[in-house]
């Protein structure tokens, strides 16, 4: 089992290098009209592209009729149950920032909400007042003080930096599902967390307005940038009501089919 993960994640980083490669190279947009951040923009576009199209015409339709379906408190334990799975890392990542105090939560929360909370289904932690910040590789490498260096899409992973690209085998390594051996059970735990996820963004992608690409770039690089200082850069702006979403379905329809196909 430790062998075909460590030739999956050597695999994974070789991927990672050829994509930063092929970025370099592919860009089309004039260099007077990049972005700072996203010098690899017209490589990032078609990566998009391609992304979007994935979840158009699967994972938002499963997306729509996993919600439909579901009960609101089966959906409600879904996500408990992953997000619980998710201290591990926290607890990992915060030692490794320095912050036992988020560390202690972190374990607490795992501790309690996989007993009292029946494997997680239950966030009884949250309930007790028991929070902690998430924290991830990506994120310790930013404390590390490591650059973030340029935005990079990722093909169905989405949008990303060098440096929390960097993490990601990290991040795969430390989430309890990769050692799962039972391959039917590890494959469909992942598709119902993916499809979880999806159905979680539904309402807020129905406020994003304007060049969607765009919107989705800044508003990542502007929430990653404010978890890796730990809000010293100001108010979370995704905590602000008056924070501006608004995207029109007609929009995007519009940005697909004139989006320029890949060579």
């Amino acid at each position: 089992m430790v062998v075909k993960q460590t030739g999956f994640i050597t695999r994974f980083l070789v991927a990672l290098a050829a994509l930063a490669m092929l970025a370099g190279c592919a860009g089309r947009v004039a260099v007077e009209d990049r972005h700072p951040d996203d010098p690899w923009e017209g490589f990032n576009r078609r990566v998009f592209t391609f992304n979007e199209a994935i979840d158009r015409a699967v994972l938002k339709p499963v997306a729509r009729g996993y919600r439909a379906v579901t009960p609101q408190p089966v959906q409600t334990g879904v996500g408990n149950f992953f997000s619980n799975l998710g201290e591990i890392r926290t607890t990992l990542n915060s030692l490794l920032q320095g912050k036992p105090a988020n560390a202690g939560l972190s374990t607490s929360r795992f501790l309690i909400n996989s007993t009292v909370g029946i494997a997680g289904l239950w966030d009884f932690a949250t309930h007790m007042g028991i929070t902690a910040e998430r924290e991830d590789f990506g994120q310790t490498l930013g404390v590390w003080g490591v650059g973030e260096g340029p935005y990079l899409v990722l093909p169905l992973l989405g949008p990303s930096t060098v440096r929390d690209a960097s993490g990601l085998p990290l991040d795969m390594y430390t989430y309890p599902l990769t050692y799962v051996e039972d391959e039917k059970v590890r494959y469909g735990l992942t598709a119902l967390r993916i499809v979880d996820v999806r159905a979680g963004f539904l309402d807020q992608e129905e406020l994003i307005r304007g060049d969607r690409y765009v919107f989705i770039r800044d508003a990542y690089l502007q929430r990653r940038r404010f978890e890796v200082s730990d809000g010293e850069l100001g108010d979370d702006p995704f905590a602000n009501d008056d924070f501006d979403f608004d995207f029109d379905d007609a929009d995007f329809d519009d940005a697909f089919d004139n989006a320029e196909p890949a060579d």
